[in-house]
């Protein structure tokens, strides 16, 4: 790859923004005349992609060019080599962290209902079913706010603050004596954890190139699966060590408490060490920080804008792919919502004792963490990432089909059907990596990011709902919808991949029409993939 030089953008080679921006905001017909047009068969078209091209209304990532006319700045192959290693070192560690506390915390409960919660707490009939849902009602209705509160605020003290009250908030599980009350602090527990998967997002797709987004999203989920074998060691630990030695206070609050506080603290670290972006970046020399804003270029995003766009709103709305992200999150977390909260109950139901069942539980943690990483790599190493997510998907029906079709007696084959449904993260994390590489426009990516989280909650909310009392220990009803919800996903992400090339093809042919110009900067102008015909798709 050959060396390239960052440019400063006030260095106007193909049209004059200053010109374009004043007649914009004088006469809209004036802006036509200045902008370059594409000729289209017989006649001429404004080339749409231009229509908001407004320099003083850009990304952020021109700031930090400011005071730079003029200079350029190479950057060979090693150099970014190095830099991104340095991004990595700094930034994907805390990532890594605190996405697998965003996981243990939800899931702690699971630990808590075999080691006594459900009988302290009085919970009778579908209780459980419902603590397991509220956790999403919180996350649901605080959704949207908190993506235009990451899009506004700086995004990196937003999360942290985040971070730092769903830790104090897990906590308060422990204090608990009734349905009540372990309903509240469960909303609550959502409310504060709704900025952390569309922040990651953001983070993700600010400081990476396309082609290595698939990659580290795969990293930093795969610490879900982190969380799980930690989580599962940590929980046997402490009912193990309370049986033999007793404690002040039960075990199951000795869970929510440790993991609560130590969420807290790392939050504190976050707060501290995770810059909003990378104009802010406290590791990076000042000529770092313009090859790093440089290197993404690429991306036709840019790092961030703080205002809100009605008209990328109401194409966030009107974009088809917006809803196939919206039903893939829906149907997909149904299972999920199930599994999360009933895994060590099922567990339970194969023939384990409660204690086994914390340890048994673990090897899926492994099994998510192989798939993500690998699926991630594949993924962008060969420009699959759809495929490999399909691919998971199908593991994860296999899986299920063994847990439905074995006899219960069959106990390390159903656990094994259970170990291969944790590869059904991968469709999930394909999409959320497709969110931080196929959308484009802060204001877009942010409702994106929104609605797709919006319908995980909602499938969330309903796969508690499914593992009803009446059906254990089989759950019967259960596996067979977990079945058909893996496979609609499955060839669902088959469709959105057909969808994606023929797009590609036709801003390919775009282009190639006799007249069209590229906006000097036009990577920097806020645009969004379907305006900015520069845009080509990650598959």
């Amino acid at each position: 790859m050959p060396a390239f030089s960052v440019r400063s953008p006030h260095k106007i080679a193909e049209m004059d923004t200053e010109k374009i921006h004043d007649a914009s905001s004088e006469d809209p017909e004036k802006m036509t005349e200045l902008t370059p047009k594409a000729t289209v068969g017989d006649g001429e078209v404004i080339n749409e992609m231009l229509k908001h091209a407004n320099p003083n209304d850009g990304d952020e990532a021109l700031k930090a060019f400011q005071g730079h006319d003029g200079e350029e700045i190479v950057m060979t192959p090693e150099m970014e080599k190095k830099l991104l290693r340095k991004i990595d070192l700094n930034l994907m560690p805390i990532l890594c962290v605190v996405y697998g506390l965003n996981y243990l915390d939800k899931t702690t409960l699971s630990y808590a209902s075999i080691m006594g919660l459900k009988k302290s707490i009085h919970l009778e009939g579908d209780d459980y079913q419902w603590l397991g849902s509220l956790f999403y009602f919180g996350y649901l209705f605080w959704e949207y706010p908190t993506n235009r509160l990451l899009q506004r605020l700086p995004l990196a003290k937003w999360s942290g603050f985040n971070v730092i009250m769903w830790g104090l908030t897990l906590c308060c599980m422990a204090a608990v004596k009734d349905f009540a009350g372990a309903a509240t602090v469960r909303f609550f527990l959502g409310v504060f954890e709704s900025a952390v998967t569309p922040g990651f997002a953001l983070f993700t797709s600010q400081w990476y190139t396309k082609k290595e987004q698939g990659t580290r999203t795969g990293v930093w989920f795969s610490f879900n699966g982190f969380a799980q074998i930690l989580g599962g060691f940590v929980a046997y630990g402490i009912s193990v060590g309370v049986k033999k030695h007793g404690a002040a206070i039960e075990s199951w609050k000795i869970v929510f408490l440790t993991i609560g506080l130590v969420t807290a603290a790392v939050g504190v670290i976050f707060l501290w060490l995770m810059p909003d972006n990378q104009l802010n970046a406290w590791f990076l020399t000042p000529e770092e920080r313009l090859m790093a804003v440089e290197r993404i270029r690429r991306n036709q995003q840019g790092v961030g804008n703080k205002h809100f766009k009605m008209y990328q709103f109401k194409e966030a709305l009107l974009d088809p792919m917006t809803w196939a992200f919206v039903f893939f999150a829906l149907v997909a977390d149904i299972p999920n919502g199930g599994i999360s909260n009933f895994f060590s109950q099922l567990i339970v139901s194969f023939g384990y004792t409660p204690d086994q069942s914390l340890l048994y539980g673990t090897p899926g943690g492994a099994v998510e963490v192989v798939a993500l990483i690998v699926a991630g790599y594949l993924g962008d190493k060969f420009g699959c990432r759809l495929i490999m997510g399909s691919v998971g998907m199908l593991i994860a029906t296999l899986g299920m089909l063994l847990i439905v079709c074995l006899p219960l007696s069959n106990n390390i084959g159903r656990l094994i059907g259970y170990y291969l449904t944790q590869a059904s993260p991968t469709g999930f994390v394909a999409l959320l990596s497709l969110l931080s590489s196929n959308v484009a426009g802060y204001t877009k990516k942010t409702t994106v990011a929104a609605l797709y989280l919006i319908a995980y909650c909602v499938g969330n909310i309903i796969g508690p709902q499914v593992f009803r009392p009446k059906d254990a220990p089989r759950y019967l009803p259960a596996e067979i919808t977990i079945v058909v919800c893996y496979s609609v996903c499955a060839l669902e992400l088959i469709l959105i991949l057909l969808y994606y090339m023929r797009l590609n093809k036709k801003n390919a042919a775009f282009r190639a029409t006799p007249g069209y110009k590229k906006l000097d900067k036009q990577e920097f102008l806020d645009l969004t993939d379907m305006e900015n015909k520069e845009f080509v798709y990650t598959l």
